[in-house]
């Protein structure tokens, strides 16, 4: 039953879509006092029409958990948080330490986690999730924490040479008071099974990218 639903819900969502009117017979006139002339509209030729079987076949594809859904489901747990922040390129770093609890949610097709800690004297608290797209074959990664009220969302792959992903995207600089985005971008290298590495890198006040952030993950 929960399959013939499904069906019929892509169906009725891919049908929708196609639903746009080829136009075929309006013109464009221009006229004066000798001359008129008739100009054929521009039409679009409409999208192919995809079969029901195999549009189930590839929804199915779509939201079926893989290996690397498995892999996320690895470092689920609890971890010990060592955290080092500069505030600039070459100034003398700030040390604190945190907790994050990571868990998979919805059949084991995201990844959740909750941190906890301090930063420049205040309590701190963030929540990430991570997907990984099974079509566009990349993660997808964001953030929100309580020093903020925006979100950050970052995109990359999977490198298996290193057993790291490498996440790039824009967040909010809350320091222009503007709303100006700026360039941020990630990396998660899987040490062991125990041992996890995450760097930050963003703009300085020159405009380079340096070093912002890493922290270092222990699984309790």
């Amino acid at each position: 039953m929960k399959k013939i639903f499904t069906a019929a819900v892509i169906l009725l969502f891919v049908y929708g879509c196609n639903d746009s009117k080829t136009n075929t017979d309006e013109t464009v006139v221009t006229t004066d006092s000798s001359t008129t002339t008739t100009t054929p509209a521009v039409t679009e030729a409409p999208a192919a029409i995809v079969d029901s079987a195999t549009m189930m076949k590839n929804w199915m594809a779509y939201m079926t958990p893989g290996d690397v859904h498995k892999m996320m489901a690895s470092w689920d747990g609890t971890w010990d948080c060592k955290v080092t922040m500069w505030h600039a390129d070459g100034a003398l770093p700030e040390l604190s330490k945190g907790t994050a609890s990571n868990k998979m949610v919805m059949g084991g097709r995201y990844h959740v986690g909750s941190f906890t800690g301090n930063m420049m004297g205040q309590p701190f608290e963030g929540i990430s999730t991570l997907a990984y797209d099974n079509n566009k074959k990349v993660f997808i990664s964001t953030w929100i924490d309580n020093m903020g009220t925006g979100m950050m969302k970052l995109e990359g792959p999977w490198d298996e040479a290193s057993k790291s992903i490498t996440l790039s995207g824009t967040c909010v600089d809350p320091s222009s008071g503007t709303g100006k985005e700026m360039a941020v971008r990630e990396t998660m290298r899987i040490i062991d099974d125990k041992t996890q590495i995450m760097e930050m890198f963003g703009p300085g006040n020159d405009g380079k990218e340096f070093k912002m952030m890493e922290i270092k993950y222990t699984r309790k």
